[in-house]
């Protein structure tokens, strides 16, 4: 029988604070944006107050503000939805391989693929993993989106090992033990 891990209770929890935390961010970060530029996001009135502000000029009271915000307004939602990635991510071992599920997202890691796992962040109090490939999987992503989404979170040859997964160190062992590592 192959056990499946996923985030714990106090996993999810701490998830949930973080997403709520970021949609806040990308909340604060549209309204200041507006206040800063001073435009208006009714329907229809968005360029004409868009350009009376540009027309008025831009100081740099204003610009990097502006810029700073809009920064966050990209960031954010790139956060949540990586953040969420993590409160629905599934792992399974299995005779081929490690099966890695979120979102859509169903990637089978062949043991022989995995070449190492990493410590991220040990000090801390929730140190979290995450583990090296050798071949990038992320072809295994039909959805184009998605594998762009996957592929900025995490990188190519890169699948992280949350630290809210529940028996995450017994995963961890179950994977040095299946993939030859020591």
């Amino acid at each position: 029988m192959m056990k499946t891990y996923q985030l714990s209770a106090t996993g999810r929890r701490n998830v949930m604070l973080l997403m709520i935390g970021a949609g806040l961010i990308w909340i604060f970060a549209i309204w200041t944006f507006q206040s800063t530029l001073a435009i208006s996001y009714s329907p229809g009135k968005i360029l004409d107050s868009l350009q009376a502000s540009l027309g008025q000029g831009l100081t740099v009271d204003r610009t990097v503000p502006a810029l700073f915000m809009l920064v966050l307004m990209v960031a954010a939602p790139l956060t949540i939805w990586n953040i969420a990635m993590e409160w629905v991510v599934r792992y399974t071992p299995t005779g081929d391989g490690l099966r890695y599920e979120a979102f859509g997202i169903s990637l089978l890691i062949p043991w022989s693929n995995v070449s190492d796992i990493r410590a991220i962040d040990a000090d801390s109090d929730e140190p979290s993993n995450e583990l090296r490939l050798k071949i990038d999987p992320s072809a295994q992503i039909s959805n184009p989106v998605l594998r762009l989404l996957h592929v900025q979170a995490y990188g190519r040859v890169v699948l992280p090992l949350y630290a809210g997964i529940e028996h995450r160190e017994e995963l961890i062992d179950e994977i040095r033990r299946r993939a030859n590592l020591s």
